[in-house]
């Protein structure tokens, strides 16, 4: 958190909290959603002021009830959840690479939805992997330890969990990583997010 963002806080502690203006798509953009947006369920405008970006990112944490937000002085603007806190791509240096710029690291947890988003868990980070990446991590999926075909994963992806022997795994830094399914509309729930945040009742 920023030296100044701490001095604010400080200053004034007890500063109204916001909710839905901020948000975080499934591609990793920030956006900004005004009256408009918020009243018609819309993403909002994307972000694209590159100091603004980077401040936001150096002060997003997440409060005890799993409510992501961004410490903007005093006050917290609590972030809607698209997908999950963070977004992931894949990169030739590090491997997995975050929507802040971050390493993600090695993950030691791997869920796919019936939607075919894939979902990375590293220590506390939780973040799916961008739609358009999609492609780059498929050769790294296995069934049964060997190379998985399409019409094979779709299957695997509609079927009943516990009707199914095949074992999926990803393929991170020469480990083989279990996948498991977990519903789409379980993923907050599962990883202990909140994806709309409200004010406490």
């Amino acid at each position: 958190m920023d030296d100044i963002v701490k001095q604010a806080l400080a200053k004034w502690p007890n500063v109204p909290h916001c909710y839905g203006w901020l948000g975080l798509d499934a591609r990793g953009n920030w956006r900004m959603r005004d009256e408009r947006a918020q009243q018609q369920n819309l993403p909002g405008d994307k972000l694209a002021h590159e100091a603004l970006i980077a401040f936001i990112v150096r002060n997003y944490a997440a409060d005890d009830r799993g409510c992501w937000y961004f410490q903007n002085g005093p006050q917290r603007v609590y972030v809607n959840l698209e997908a999950t806190p963070y977004i992931v791509r894949t990169d030739p240096s590090c491997g997995w690479l975050l929507h802040t710029g971050t390493a993600m690291g090695g993950i030691d947890k791997a869920v796919l939805t019936e939607t075919g988003a894939l979902v990375l868990r590293s220590g506390e980070i939780v973040a799916q992997l961008d739609d358009r990446d999609f492609a780059q991590v498929l050769p790294l999926l296995r069934m049964n330890d060997e190379p998985v075909a399409d019409e094979t994963l779709l299957e695997w992806m509609a079927s009943d969990a516990q009707s199914v022997a095949a074992t999926l795994t990803l393929t991170d830094h020469e480990r083989q990583v279990p996948v498991h399914r977990v519903a789409a509309a379980q993923l907050a729930a599962h990883f202990g997010f909140v994806s709309e945040p409200s004010a406490p009742a």
